[in-house]
């Protein structure tokens, strides 16, 4: 099951989509999610981009947690092509992360 709420995933793609004015920020809202909330993030970036089928997610999470050695910000950052494999990754898990964004979006 997935740790993270598509939420805080709809945040993280929309930040990773502004880097230049918005990476500060990214980081400080990756390494303040908890460890169950990184490792499902970077999960479906694994899911979106895939590394492992929807139908693993629990196995990802797993190898998330087990393989975690740079900060997930740093890790997630060094990514290319990081909103689109989360909104990919989503996707594939059955979430669309549409209605987050344009609220996101209306409130920013």
């Amino acid at each position: 099951m997935l740790e993270i709420s598509p939420w805080k995933v709809a945040q993280v793609v929309l930040m990773s989509r502004e880097l230049n004015r918005a990476e500060g920020e990214l980081r400080g809202f990756v390494d303040r999610l908890n460890e169950d909330e990184q490792a499902s993030l970077v999960a479906v970036m694994w899911i979106g981009r895939d590394s492992f089928d929807a139908e693993e997610l629990a196995e990802a999470i797993a190898t998330a947690k087990a393989e975690a050695t740079a900060p997930t910000a740093d890790y997630l950052l060094g990514s290319p092509h990081l909103s689109d494999h989360l909104e990919n990754g989503m996707e594939a898990l059955g979430m669309s992360l549409t209605d987050e964004e344009d609220d996101l979006m209306r409130r920013g």
